[in-house]
């Protein structure tokens, strides 16, 4: 009752000044207590109102302050007071102390019984200040996220490293005694990682030579020379990072595995998958960057068309059957599938995976790491699943026979599949299962949709510019006829936003539904000409076309389509 009331007098105050009509707020008063969103939310997003429209009404009517966030200084937040569990339950976020009284931010001030709980946990008095819903919100992300854990990052760099005096037969030291020497090489190693994260790198490679060292970050898929600290600091280097991924630094006769966890703040934290791997001279080390966060991106950011999304979608509305994503290393299967998890993760349903590695922690998904030493194999694994009673099951590869006969088996059984394979096309993939072995039924009765994808580079939005190309190139290419003339194709410049003119990555994607016609070619034996034919014949874009698309909407560039859907 007390949320009616709040809700009444909220939607009282806003027909009063004008915002809404008496027929929108009773509108509003049925629709709403369906929302789990909070109600001034709910009102910007899905009735786009106006937040600070909103938040200037609700100050004259009940009295309080009005804050402009952007202008706010967030340092000032006291960490005493900066509770996540509190400034999430509420939306409010608590602001500065003025002697014994705590302002607290918040967008609707009908809420009493927040900053009473506020005032209860904190033990300061508070005082309400009025903030509109968007600001409130982008100002509590910037508290939340710059709340960093003491990383000891400083501004040294390679230069600075020259300085450091070593002798040369330092490099064949184990290193294991230099740990009072090496403060330079820990904060060094720091700013790397933390450098890599900030630019947005996927990998970091450490690279030993005879006469050098360079690291490198892989961005946007390409590899960029970053640094070359001094040759003679290669051991120590190799020591720190296997001494941060809890490997053995004796051991440089045989590559190792490892991870490293490191925190950025209190809820953020970033994983590294590490691989070290003994050459001429000296170690090369290895590091995937595994951010949680790109699983969390929702399929609306991963670059398909409405038409492939509403295909996707689908497959994963539905109770069994076979999902396979396909594409070579570094073209975003993973975030692909577990994107898909997420939609698919609720408390109704049991997901488990087999995973070689585990690269993103989901909370909710039982994720198994294999383990072919002890026995733990994807058939292995798999077999486990279907005694456990799953309702979807996740198997990261399928490689060989066994694990293709079980995973569709399971699709056959009632059971929802999602894998992948590596392979340059959909119509590859079946024929890819059929050479495995798998009996052509199986293929065509248990497969849903297959998703081919490939990661262009995005062009930056700041500096591209328009590239002129003739319309007979451009037939040529394979643009439609129908559309020359109505698009503009752009190409990369480069500026202080962006690396070579490109900015982030988009997904690429032939997304194809296994259709009775398809599976009439699978069984009559055709091979992936015919089938590709096919799915030509049913309006599905392959890759080449998807890319066309992207460079039509000014999204990517013709020699970055080129590069990534080359065959």
């Amino acid at each position: 009752m007390k949320g009616l009331h709040k809700q009444s007098s909220l939607l009282s105050a806003l027909t009063k000044n004008n915002v809404i009509s008496s027929e929108q707020a009773d509108a509003i008063n049925t629709s709403y207590p369906d929302q789990e969103k909070p109600f001034l939310r709910f009102l910007i997003e899905d009735k786009h109102l106006n937040g600070n429209s909103i938040a200037s009404v609700l100050s004259r009517t009940f009295g309080y302050p009005l804050i402009n966030l952007s202008l706010f200084d967030k340092t000032l937040v006291p960490e005493g007071v900066r509770n996540e569990k509190l400034i999430k339950k509420h939306n409010a976020l608590p602001l500065y102390l003025r002697g014994k009284v705590l302002f607290v931010a918040m967008s609707d001030p009908t809420d009493i019984d927040a900053l009473e709980d506020i005032q209860f946990n904190t033990g300061f008095s508070t005082e309400l200040v009025l903030a509109d819903e968007e600001s409130l919100q982008k100002a509590i992300e910037d508290v939340l996220e710059s709340d960093v854990d003491a990383l000891n990052i400083s501004d040294i760099d390679s230069n600075e490293l020259a300085g450091l005096e070593v002798q040369e037969d330092e490099r064949e030291d184990d290193g294991v005694n230099q740990e009072q020497d090496d403060a330079p090489i820990v904060v060094y190693i720091n700013k790397i990682l933390l450098d890599a994260i900030k630019k947005g790198a996927s990998d970091l490679h450490f690279e030993p030579y005879e006469h050098s060292y360079r690291i490198r970050f892989r961005i946007d898929g390409i590899l960029n020379e970053i640094a070359k600290p001094p040759v003679a600091l290669a051991s120590r280097m190799a020591a720190r990072l296997k001494v941060m991924s809890k490997l053995d630094i004796a051991e440089r006769r045989v590559p190792q595995d490892g991870r490293i966890k490191l925190a950025l703040s209190k809820k953020k934290s970033i994983d590294f998958r590490v691989s070290t791997l003994p050459t001429m001279w000296g170690e090369k080390i290895v590091m995937r960057i595994l951010d949680s966060s790109s699983a969390m991106l929702g399929i609306d950011m991963l670059g398909y068309e409405a038409e492939q999304k509403a295909i996707y979608m689908e497959a994963l509305d539905q109770p069994q059957g076979m999902i396979l994503v396909t594409g070579p290393t570094g073209s975003g299967k993973t975030v692909s599938l577990y994107t898909g998890l997420n939609i698919l993760n609720t408390a109704e349903r049991n997901i488990s995976t087999a995973e070689d590695p585990v690269e993103i922690n989901l909370e909710g998904i039982n994720q198994v790491q294999i383990n072919t030493k002890a026995g733990l194999t994807f058939p292995s694994a798999l077999r486990s699943f279907l005694r456990q009673d799953p309702d979807i099951v996740m198997v990261g590869e399928i490689r060989d026979l066994e694990t293709a006969e079980i995973a569709i088996k399971a699709a056959q059984t009632g059971h929802l599949v999602l894998s992948t394979l590596h392979t340059n096309s959909a119509a590859e993939t079946l024929t890819r299962l059929l050479n495995m072995g798998v009996p052509a039924f199986n293929v065509a009765s248990s497969i849903s949709i297959i998703i081919a994808q490939r990661l262009a580079r995005r062009l930056c939005t700041q500096c591209k510019t328009p590239d002129n190309v003739p319309d007979d190139h451009l037939r040529q290419l394979g643009f439609p006829e129908d559309k020359l003339g109505t698009f503009t194709i752009y190409k990369p410049v480069g500026c202080d936003e962006c690396t070579g003119g490109y900015k982030g990555r988009v997904g690429i994607y032939e997304v194809v539904k296994i259709t009775s016609e398809v599976a009439s070619i699978i069984m009559e034996g055709g091979n992936s000409l015919d089938i590709a034919g096919q799915f030509q014949k049913e309006g599905y874009n392959n890759l080449r076309q998807s890319g066309i698309v992207k460079a039509m909407s000014g999204i990517t560039s013709l020699a970055e389509i080129n590069r990534v859907t080359a065959n």
